[in-house]
Parts: structure tokens; sequence; C-alpha cells
């Protein structure tokens, strides 16, 4: 099973229409279409796994570089997500910037 990703496409296109793209090279197991968490409006990319890694690679061929309503899509086999740590991530924590010193208390400001 090969997990793709499909970048670059137009904010309206559907799953279905995402899944139609691949479909003449092959058997589509799922294609998702990654939407904001807060608008649920698409952020332009999305995923699709295709079960036959031969028929993958023959889409992802065909298909990079593609115009897609007048835009270019990238599409790839999809690697692992990093975390990086940000707000939402937890991440942050102490900062260790007192180089080896104690921090000083703060008195209060009553």
């Amino acid at each position: 099973m090969k997990k793709i990703f499909v970048g670059n496409f137009a904010f309206s296109m559907t799953e279905a229409e995402l899944r139609s793209l691949f479909e003449p090279f092959g058997s589509v197991e799922s294609a998702s279409v990654v939407t904001d968490r807060d608008t649920g409006r698409s952020r332009g990319f999305g995923f699709v796994e295709m079960p036959d890694d031969a028929e993958a690679e023959k889409a992802i061929t065909a298909l990079n570089g593609k115009d897609s309503g007048g835009r270019a899509l990238t599409v790839n086999e999809a690697r692992p997500k990093v975390d990086r740590g940000g707000p939402r991530g937890g991440g942050g924590g102490g900062r260790d910037d007192y180089r080896g010193h104690a921090r000083q208390k703060r008195e209060p400001r009553w």
C-alpha cells in the first residue's frame, strides 16, 4: 500500500474528484482532502492510498506537474508527519537560558 501526497489543487476539489483523478491508473483504496480545523474549507492538499505500488508510481509520474484548474499539481510519495512542537503540539516548556545559574526570585508587585 502506498500513500500519495497530492498538493496545490483547487480549494473547490472534492474527495470524489480527487479519487477520479487517480482511478485511471489503478485501484484507489482511499482519497481524502485536508480541511481547515476552524473553517472546514479545503487547505488545497490531500492524500490518496493505492494498494498496488506499481500503479501508484505510474500515477505519481503521470500526475506530478499536471494542470488542474489552472494550477500545477504536486504529486509524490507521502512522508511521515513531522512534529514541529508548535503551540498546539505541546513543546515549549521551561527555557534553559540561565546557563547553569539558578533563577532569581522576583519581588511581589504589591
